[in-house]
């Protein structure tokens, strides 16, 4: 393999703003002087996720996690670092030479490296399907219907969109290349016959690839080109080792980039709507699997966006979705909702086709807030024309609003009501008061601001002497030319711990080359994540801005004087436990004498 030179890996690293990466998979706001969001690598519910914009690098205060760019991705994606550096290279685009790019990373865990197999067979399989669609007597049918669904060959190239044919073509293919049969059995691209032949799982159906965030080909959804009654519409991809549909959003990875510029999300019902909305011009729209929305894909849309639009069906089955939807969504309130109704009844696909893409757009931009729209929803439900149906209105009106947080929506849905019933809008406040009490507030959120980290010193972790000293010495050493010569030109210095030495190594070899320390530089010469994770740990370390008299000095001291001798004393105090445990009383005697002296010893130093 080709290893990709170091300063070609710096000219990347220096002409990427982390920012720009980290904020296509997390939302971030500025608080002090760093960039804060939920983090990636677990759920929370507050941001402890930072990012240096002057150091460019990351660091969860919650989990830990922290490194530079590359680190980011490889964490998030699972990649190597030669994949997670093409991929930067990519996105800054800039030009690679083709010997590393074409290169296959032997770099990763096995887990890791099974998962780019599968993904890679989902990518080879859509390039298949797309080529039959595209190029084949056999797949023009299914190209004819895309045309009639006003489907253009630019978004069915954009898309990937394929078509599996009824001679099931992709087991041959995959024959060919000796692909192994336990590998295909995993993939989920086929189904095993009683005596456990293999055969393609999708037949006579358009294939929509489904990617993960990160753009990679996991898994396919297959809709019935001719109707069956005794066959489903859709067929997805059966859960494997790299697709779980409660877990993946129809075109997250294309929406994410949208999404940066206004923080919004449109969540739509089907994959025509996405399509269809994306070739208008509307490019941040996402669906789900077919299944009602889980934690997982909510977690997603909150660590991106802002605002989530939700624009389902107009029919019945479309507005029972939108309820659901809207009660998941509610319990994130960091999330402003809003509904768009589609005029007669139609999905988006259809309007837009009609009316165009700005007229869609026009909806969107005057989307209904949640209570508005479930307001409108219970007028329809109830007989206003009979006074028990107006009552009942009423009732269910003022607890919608006793759960509004703001005073002035309040006063305003009060007015509107007080409006619509002719009721006097001071017996609709004093009954929404009485409501209010019987009705719990949502939990109100601490502002981010008082959920930062302050990083001082006495927010380090619980650490002996030793290793407290060996961090500030390194931090100081890293930072500090003067500092660095100082410790460098001790005769037989060395840190105690195996992992700090192997960073003052390290350091040796990046100072060889620059002669001003930068951390997310540094990071490229560190390969092993925990020692990632120590580094930023020793760089949140808060030390007065000036080297105090005589601080390197007490530093050096208690390693390589003072570290000795606690160490002999620890293992002393262990022999006289021992000693105890087994009654002898000799040895017991030796090893107070042995202490003492130790103790002297070290008060001496």
């Amino acid at each position: 393999m080709v290893k990709i030179p170091e300063a070609t890996i710096e000219q990347i690293r220096s002409q990427t703003n982390i920012t720009d990466v980290v904020s296509q998979y997390v939302s971030l706001h500025q608080a002090g002087k760093n960039l804060f969001g939920l983090c990636p690598f677990h759920e929370e519910k507050t941001a402890s996720f930072s990012v240096s914009e002057s150091k460019q690098i990351f660091h969860c205060f919650s989990c830990g996690r922290g490194g530079n760019v590359f680190t980011f991705l490889m964490d998030l994606e699972n990649l190597s670092f030669p994949e997670a550096v093409i991929k930067v290279a990519e996105f800054e685009h800039i030009p690679l030479d083709s010997q590393y790019t074409d290169q296959k990373s032997n770099n990763g865990n096995t887990n890791n490296s099974k998962a780019r197999e599968l993904s890679a067979l989902h990518e080879e399989a859509a390039k298949l399907y797309h080529h039959i669609l595209m190029n084949t007597q056999m797949g023009q049918p299914a190209l004819d219907y895309l045309h009639q669904r006003g489907m253009s060959d630019e978004m069915i190239n954009e898309f990937n969109l394929g078509y599996a044919p009824s001679q099931r073509l992709l087991k041959p293919v995959f024959d060919e290349r000796k692909v192994d049969y336990q590998v295909l059995r995993k993939t989920g691209l086929f189904s095993e016959t009683q005596d456990a032949q293999l055969i393609d799982r999708f037949v006579d159906r358009i294939m929509y690839p489904i990617r993960d965030a990160s753009g990679a080909t996991i898994a396919f959804s297959g809709r019935l080109l001719t109707s069956n009654p005794d066959l489903p519409k859709y067929l997805n991809s059966p859960e494997t080792e790299i697709f779980n549909k409660g877990r993946v959003l129809f075109n997250l990875d294309k929406a994410k980039l949208a999404v940066r510029e206004n923080r919004q999300v449109i969540l739509f019902e089907g994959f025509m709507d996405v399509i269809t909305a994306y070739s208008a011009g509307i490019k941040n729209g996402i669906a789900s699997m077919g299944t009602s929305l889980t934690d997982d894909q909510v977690y997603d849309v909150k660590r991106i966006a802002q605002q989530v639009i939700i624009s389902y069906d107009g029919d019945h089955p479309g507005q029972k979705a939108t309820k659901r939807a809207i009660d998941i969504f509610k319990q994130v309130p960091s999330l402003t909702l809003g509904i768009v109704q589609v005029p007669d009844g139609k999905d988006p696909d259809e309007y837009i086709k009609s009316a165009g893409g700005p007229a869609f757009q026009e909806l969107l931009n005057s989307a209904q807030p949640v209570v508005e729209y479930q307001l409108r929803l219970l007028k329809q439900d109830e007989n206003m024309h009979s006074e028990s149906g107006q009552a009942e209105y009423i009732k269910q009106a003022l607890g919608l609003i006793a759960t509004i947080n703001s005073p002035i929506d309040q006063e305003l849905y009060l007015n509107r009501l007080g409006t619509e019933t002719k009721i006097s809008k001071e017996i609709l406040r004093s009954q929404l008061q009485q409501m209010a009490k019987s009705t719990p507030r949502p939990v109100a959120q601490p502002t981010l601001q008082r959920r930062i980290p302050t990083n001082s010193v006495s927010n380090e972790p619980a650490l002996s002497l030793v290793e407290k000293t060996e961090r500030r010495l390194l931090k100081r050493m890293l930072y500090d030319r003067d500092v660095w010569l100082q410790v460098n030109n001790i005769s037989g210095f060395a840190f105690i711990d195996e992992k700090y030495q192997m960073l003052y190594l390290l350091a040796e070899g990046y100072f060889a080359q620059y002669d001003q320390f930068q951390i997310a530089t540094f990071s490229n010469l560190i390969k092993e994540p925990g020692l990632q994770q120590l580094l930023i740990s020793i760089d949140l370390i808060d030390l007065p801005e000036m080297v105090s008299a005589g601080e390197i000095d007490d530093y050096v001291n208690v390693i390589m004087n003072q570290a000795p001798l606690i160490n002999q004393i620890a293992a002393k105090k262990q022999e006289l436990l021992d000693a105890g445990r087994v009654g002898d009383q000799q040895r017991q005697r030796q090893l107070l004498v042995d202490l003492i002296a130790l103790e002297q010893k070290k008060r001496a130093k």
